[in-house]
C-alpha cells in the first residue's frame, strides 16, 4: 500500500534471492512501530527530524514544538485516527536474540512479524502519553497521508510459536512510560522545562 511497505518487500526478495544463489540462510523480522525505551533509561529513541508518533507526543508535551500532526480524523475506526501496534524496543531485541537462536540451530530461512497483536489509536496514544507526563499535548488536524491504512496490526503468531518470542512489554502505557523516563532524564541535547 505505500513506497515504505514495497521496500520491505523487495528485500525480502532480495534474501531469498542471496539465499537462492549463494545458500545464505536469514530471517526477516517484520516489526511493526518500535516504541519505547530501555527500561533501565540507558538507550532511547530520537531522530532529527523525528517521525515516531511517541517521540513526538513527547516532544510537544514537553514544549519542544507547538503540536503534533494528526493526519486524517476520518478513518473507519473507533475514534477516526489510525490504528497501529506498537512492539516494546526490548521485545524486539530479545526477538533478535531469538532469531540469531534459530539459525544457530540449524533452520531455514523464514519471516515473522514482531508486534503485539492489538493496535492503538492516534488519538489514544496521544492520551495515554498525557496521562503518563501529566503534561498536555496540542494536536493538529492535518489531511491523511496516501497509502496509510486504516488498521495496521501484526499476526505475531509464528513468532510465538517457532521462536517461542513472547512481548514481555504489551502494554501501551508502559512503553510510553519506558520512553518517557528517558526523554526526560538521558535525551542527549535535550534540556526538559520544570
Amino acid at each position: 500500500m505505500s513506497p515504505y511497505g514495497y521496500t520491505k518487500l523487495v528485500l525480502e526478495r532480495m534474501l531469498c534471492d542471496a539465499e537462492a544463489a549463494h545458500g545464505t540462510r536469514h530471517v526477516a523480522l517484520r516489526y511493526f512501530n518500535a516504541a519505547g525505551a530501555d527500561p533501565d533509561g540507558e538507550l532511547g529513541e530520537m531522530h532529527d527530524p523525528e517521525t515516531h508518533l511517541i517521540p513526538l507526543a513527547l516532544l510537544a508535551a514537553l514544549g519542544r514544538q507547538p503540536s503534533i500532526k494528526v493526519f486524517g480524523s476520518d478513518y473507519p475506526t473507533p475514534d477516526g485516527t489510525c490504528v497501529r501496534d506498537y512492539v516494546h524496543v526490548s521485545d524486539l531485541a530479545d526477538a533478535h536474540v531469538a532469531a540469531l537462536g534459530w539459525l544457530a540451530a540449524g533452520n531455514g530461512s523464514s519471516s515473522f512479524n514482531l508486534g503485539n497483536g492489538r493496535g492503538f489509536s492516534v488519538a489514544e496514544v496521544v492520551h495515554t502519553t498525557e496521562q503518563v507526563t501529566g503534561l498536555t499535548i496540542k494536536t493538529e488536524l492535518s489531511p491523511r497521508r496516501s497509502g496509510d491504512p486504516p488498521v495496521l496490526i501484526s499476526d505475531s503468531t509464528k513468532a510465538q510459536n517457532l521462536l517461542k518470542w513472547e512481548p514481555r512489554y504489551p502494554d501501551l502505557r508502559q512503553q510510553i512510560d519506558h520512553a518517557w523516563k528517558w526523554f526526560r532524564d538521558r535525551a542527549p541535547g535535550l534540556q526538559v522545562c520544570k
